[in-house]
């Protein structure tokens, strides 16, 4: 049985700063976000599975990927280390807030999400790679055989 891939796209809107950074995305600022996620695998032969023919069905997938995608939907996502934070935390500016270790780049976000996706996948489905696109002609790819 052949190898298939399937893609399934999300959609989300969300607001960072880059703190430390030495232009205007320094300031907190929102992106229409889309995250295209493709999983490989083997189509499903048993034929008294209802799954006959399918690698993963679609709905499946959205459920793993959808509490990513609920936490960040109109979010602000800043870095622990930013100024930005002492606001937030007087609740002065954002209902959703959410904190990260890290500088909340496309890139850094990509990976966060790929961690997230690989350890809720089925084993025998493989999480081939993921496009985080942050405006329409910039976006950033995570390919899991660059991290394997």
């Amino acid at each position: 049985m052949s190898i298939i891939r399937i893609t399934k796209e999300f959609y989300f809107e969300m607001a960072h700063a880059l703190f430390g950074y030495d232009g205007p995305c320094k300031n907190i600022h929102g992106h229409s976000y889309q995250l295209s996620v493709t999983i490989k695998g083997k189509p499903v032969e048993d034929e008294k599975n209802p799954k006959l023919g399918m690698v993963m069905d679609f709905t499946e997938l959205k459920n793993i990927v959808k509490p990513i995608i609920d936490e960040l939907d109109h979010a602000t996502m800043l870095n622990t280390k930013s100024p930005h934070k002492q606001l937030a935390e007087k609740n002065l500016l954002f209902e959703k807030l959410v904190l990260v270790n890290y500088q909340p780049t496309c890139e850094n976000i990509l990976i966060d999400m790929a961690e997230y996706i690989q350890l809720r996948l089925p084993s025998t489905i493989q999480l081939h790679h993921l496009k985080l696109q942050e405006t329409p002609t910039s976006y950033a790819d995570w390919f899991a055989e660059d991290n394997s």
